[in-house]
């Protein structure tokens, strides 16, 4: 391993803690881009920028320049908003965005289509609604996940507690955000020393992102074995958290045709109480700080400083940054990685209600899809608050029973309540074309369609209400998590797909490659014979990815980097 610094790390150092040039590039009217090297620090504040790639070939006939605008990634730690913040949002995606809102896979809310000149009004919009953008992306502690769902409400509150806790010790402390995008003053003093500028991320922040995740079983809606680190509550007869299992050295990406890239499952590291779970995450973050890879960006994820140190010597080295010695974990047992749709009660006669948005995209599409216009109704009832899942939907919590009815009747009215199909329930799908940049096929605009093709064969083998995970997504590098899923679609070229089997219903085992550069009709030939036959021959309670290890279909998959090892070739059932 060569010890020179990739680029990403030069452009961090000179930035003067992520300043660099922003604040020059927005007053530059020429042009709706900012300089390459700023393109990489605007991450840090939340924003990607991108074209529309629909539209690339004919300005560029046109000799004009690609039409560009800016991602912008809400930071929303756990997941909850008020209704107030909630319509702030909707206002800001009418007057700046392009009329969406997109639930992201670690809930929060993705705004699109801002262009250059709108981007300080946008951002003063959110900062007025108690929310901003700050290390949404970049090198950095991103959105600190959580279950969202209160019906175990005692433990939804520790859990939430600490998502924030967790998330506010280790958002950047440069003064950066505030003053490019605020209008904020420099503190004045000459230069600062750097531990008062970032005391953990320093001033070259991480080799790469890092994802946090806290659950409370048995939901694992929130992947906590996709993520760098997690918290696993531990809770009591009484329904109070004990303390949490903590994983270490999750994460998704790869690259097509590198087989030392690959996604990867957390390790157990072990239990901490709770009053000792920030000072573990930040010794986490701080042990990979520093022994994380910076000269190959493809190599900088904690699953390889794991692979490359060993998982005992990283677990030696937290306990003595955090000044804890980690106890045996202990057992804890998830059943699904899916949302609770419909109706849950709560406390003092309230309920919560889970909405279906397909793949996260909140629009107004027509008759009786207007559910832009319904969420910005229930929210104008004031009613509870509004809680993003990470399979990308929608929870009205804390409803009074005088308003169930309305809130129900606005919901079906705009399609939001629960699917049919037990394949569409569990689907999700990441962004890819036009906006992004590294999108190799099509996702969200295409899983629909998928999903109504295989519908079709699903209810000729009897399966329609069966339950089976499927995710989709325009690249390797794993946004929507595909290699968790039952059924995992990845993109590898314009219209062909990469087909992944056999990974555990509770988000706890990867899957296996099975088949390879499939169009549409390749994926419905090639999965129609495993449906068949797990219909035929499953055993009672089975879930199909089990099934399709045992029948032979795939491998049992472990972890790391088998992944690639023994790709199993489609064969008749």
């Amino acid at each position: 391993m060569t010890d020179e610094l990739s680029r990403n790390e030069r452009i961090k150092e000179a930035s003067d803690h992520l300043r660099g040039t922003l604040a020059e590039g927005l007053r530059e009217e020429i042009t709706g881009a900012i300089s390459e090297d700023d393109q990489q620090l605007v991450k840090f504040h939340g924003m990607y920028l991108q074209d529309d790639r629909d539209l690339r070939a004919e300005r560029g006939r046109k000799k004009m320049e690609k039409a560009f605008s800016f991602m912008l990634r809400v930071r929303i730690s756990g997941g909850v908003l008020t209704p107030e913040q909630w319509l702030a949002l909707d206002r800001v995606a009418r007057d700046y965005g392009n009329g969406t809102m997109r639930i992201t896979t670690r809930q929060t809310i993705q705004l699109h289509g801002v262009i250059k000149s709108n981007l300080k009004s946008t951002l003063k919009a959110i900062d007025t609604a108690l929310l901003n953008t700050i290390a949404a992306c970049g090198d950095v502690n991103r959105n600190v996940m959580c279950n969202p769902n209160p019906f175990q409400s005692r433990a939804h509150a520790g859990a939430l507690e600490l998502a924030r806790a967790i998330s506010d010790h280790l958002t950047p402390r440069t003064g950066a955000y505030r003053e490019i995008w605020l209008d904020g003053e420099r503190i004045a003093g000459g230069e600062e020393e750097e531990e008062a500028v970032e005391p953990i991320y320093g001033k070259t922040y991480l080799p790469r992102k890092f994802k946090i995740a806290v659950a409370v079983p048995p939901s694992n809606d929130v992947d906590v074995f996709a993520n760098d680190l997690s918290f696993i509550a531990l809770v009591d007869a009484a329904g109070t958290i004990s303390g949490w299992n903590v994983t270490a050295g999750g994460g998704m990406g790869m690259t097509h045709g590198e087989p030392d890239t690959y996604p990867r499952t957390a390790d157990m590291l072990g239990f901490v109480g709770s009053d000792k779970a920030v000072a573990v995450a930040e010794a986490v973050v701080t042990v990979q700080r520093d022994w994380g890879n910076r000269s190959n960006r493809k190599h900088a994820r904690l699953k390889y400083t794991i692979e490359d140190r060993g998982l005992d010597a990283f677990r030696a080295e937290v306990e003595k940054r955090a000044g804890v010695e980690l106890d045996l974990a202990r057992p804890c047992k998830f059943t699904s990685t899916g949302d609770r749709y419909g109706w849950t009660e709560g406390e003092d006669g309230r309920g919560h209600l889970t909405l279906f948005v397909e793949n996260g995209r909140v629009r107004d599409a027509g008759p009786g899809r207007q559910q832009l216009a319904a969420l910005r109704r229930i929210a104008e009832l004031n009613v509870g608050d509004v809680r993003l899942t990470a399979n990308q939907n929608v929870i009205i919590a804390n409803v009074p029973a005088g308003l169930r009815d309305e809130v129900n009747r606005i919901a079906a009215g705009a399609g939001l309540l629960e699917p049919k199909s037990g394949l569409r329930r569990n689907a999700m799908a990441c962004v890819a074309l036009p906006s992004c940049g590294l999108a190799l096929a099509e996702s969200e605009r295409y899983l629909p369609a998928l999903i109504d093709a295989l519908d079709a064969r699903l209810k000729v083998h009897g399966l329609e209400d069966d339950d089976i995970v499927l995710r989709m997504t325009g690249c390797p590098n794993g946004c929507a998590r595909p290699y968790l899923a039952e059924i995992g679609l990845v993109g590898k070229g314009p219209g062909r797909y990469n087909l992944y089997l056999g990974a555990a219903f509770d988000g706890s085992r990867l899957s296996k490659l099975y088949a390879e550069d499939l169009d549409h009709e390749g994926i419905i030939a090639a999965l129609d014979p495993v449906l068949a036959a797990y219909a035929a021959r499953r055993q009672p309670g089975e879930r199909f990815g089990e099934f399709t290890i045992r029948a032979g279909f795939v491998a049992r998959t472990g972890n790391g980097r088998d992944f690639h090892a023994n790709v199993a070739k489609p064969r008749a059932a």
